[in-house]
């Protein structure tokens, strides 16, 4: 591969070319064009079709050329429209073809993108595939996003390449809110597949706080070391978080273990009444230890877990104001009086956390983050993922987390059932705080919880995620269960007068 604008690849058959085929696949995203250029037998058509099999994770997917249709749709995790030009009478057919609405919805394949002249978008990803010895050359032009994209599916390629899984077989997993990407490896045919995290280096951003930007302020782990520390250190204490085989720390690419593909939601998407119960006993006995705060990684690194301090979590509380009231108030934002009065309560509720108990928090302890591992025993039924950003605070934050899913209702028959099950595996510890313990339970329901009321907005707002705003009614209606404490009358009064609540559509 070079380092100009232009990217050279030999591929030495056909199965590099099916590789290369998924590569893409993996880089290509809605409003992508990609135009495939070459001679007769360049394998034009081979790469199209290994990129659609790829896309519909189906390698016996039928694609026939459209040679006579001129175009052939398919409703994949991306829509994509296969377009061969070689019978198109003139450029301005395209149009008829329906080519723009299928861009602006999906991805359009085009061969024979000559036959366009001017009519194809100035942004799009060229290929041009020629006969080079025993096998073919390919040369990709593209600019920006999508020049970076595919570099960086060709970079985990060559990860997997040292990792020894040259014929590695790569499909899409999932992404996340944040901008880390996960993909199904399967080394070789039979495998059982293992994981890859995509977890790419990002600029800084803009300051936001004592001339910091926000993941430093909010303690959101930047690099691979705090994912690597913490799953091995939940490991040696008996619990089921993924080995990692393999990590580039500098690249942000890491091979972790698959602990299943099973969740604690039914197929309706339902809580499983069962799983939500193994899960808060889980968390019930890593409360019960004594989590260390530096943990060595490799041979050089120590990871200190960062404290959740009094700046972050202000920092998250304070989305509300950022985000949720302009957007509830159709644009106008808080008023300074308004915003002063609201930290200045979340400065007394953080008092109130000074004997509050501390230990690790995972952070996102919810259904997306939990794999049922229905053929294990104790602790080990739960999978753990996603703790990059684990913290040492309050405990009740993780109980929280839990029973008031952000993903799924809790209803309230079943919130108690897990905090009576919670409370009573505590209770038999020596020196369990249970009046001081729900007592941070309901600051920190509140303070996840005003926060998530700003994120769903700034996800969709900021980050063009409007499918996270359906959660926000169920967010609101956890907020007021916790404001129900004595302790939070403050923040009680200060969200009626300020319209934020369950009433809200």
């Amino acid at each position: 591969m070079t380092t100009s604008d232009a990217i050279s690849l030999f591929l030495k058959d056909e199965a590099a070319t099916i590789r290369l085929g998924e590569d893409l696949a993996l880089a290509l995203k809605a409003g992508d064009c990609l135009v495939l250029s070459g001679d007769l037998g360049a394998g034009k058509s081979s790469l199209a079709r290994a990129i659609l099999r790829a896309m519909a994770d189906d390698e016996g997917l039928e694609v026939p050329s459209p040679t006579f249709t001129l175009v052939q749709s398919y409703d994949l995790r991306i829509p994509v429209s296969h377009f061969d030009l070689y019978r198109l009478g003139d450029p301005a057919e395209l149009a008829e073809l329906g080519f723009d609405e299928a861009l602006q919805n999906g991805i359009c394949l085009v061969e024979w993108p000559e036959m366009a002249g001017s009519e194809l978008p100035a942004e799009r990803i060229t290929l041009t595939l020629a006969h080079e010895g025993n096998g073919r050359r390919a040369t990709v032009k593209a600019a920006g996003a999508q020049n970076t994209r595919i570099r960086r599916v060709l970079a985990i390629r060559d990860f997997l390449d040292d990792a020894g899984y040259p014929a590695a077989k790569r499909r899409f997993l999932t992404g996340d809110a944040s901008l880390r990407a996960y993909e199904a490896i399967y080394p070789q045919p039979g495998n059982r597949r293992i994981i890859l995290m995509d977890w790419p280096p990002l600029a800084e951003g803009p300051p936001v706080f004592d001339g910091k930007p926000y993941p430093k302020v909010a303690h959101l782990a930047e690099n691979a070391y705090p994912f690597v520390a913490i799953a091995d250190a939940l490991r040696k204490d008996g619990f089921a978080a993924p080995e990692v085989y393999k990590v580039d720390y500098n690249k942000g690419i890491l091979l972790i273990e698959d602990l299943g593909s099973e969740g604690v939601l039914d197929a309706k998407g339902q809580p499983v009444i069962e799983r939500y119960r193994e899960s808060v006993a889980c968390l019930a006995r890593l409360h019960a230890l004594k989590f260390p705060q530096d943990i060595p990684v490799g041979k050089s690194h120590i990871h200190h877990i960062p404290d959740f301090d009094r700046t972050a979590m202000k920092m998250e509380a304070r989305l509300v104001l950022d985000w949720h009231l302009p957007w509830k108030r159709q644009g106008a934002p808080a008023t300074e009086a308004e915003g002063a009065e609201y930290l200045a309560i979340w400065d007394a509720l953080i008092d109130e956390l000074a004997t509050a108990e501390k230990n690790l928090l995972l952070r996102d302890f919810h259904s997306p983050n939990i794999i049922w591992r229905p053929h294990a025993k104790g602790i080990e039924r739960i999978g753990l993922i996603d703790f990059q950003d684990a913290m040492i605070g309050p405990t009740a934050y993780d109980l929280a987390s839990i029973v008031q899913d952000a993903r799924v209702t809790i209803e309230p028959d079943l919130f108690r059932q897990l905090m009576d099950d919670y409370l009573a595996l505590r209770r038999a510890e020596r020196g369990f705080d249970e009046a001081g313990f729900m007592k941070a339970w309901a600051i920190m329901s509140a303070q996840r919880n005003c926060k998530l009321a700003g994120l769903w907005v700034r996800l969709l707002q900021r980050d063009g995620k409007p499918g996270y705003l359906k959660h926000m009614p169920r967010t609101l209606a956890y907020l007021n269960v916790a404001l129900e404490h004595g302790t939070l009358a403050p923040l009680r009064d200060w969200c009626a007068r300020a319209g934020i609540g369950q009433s809200e559509s």
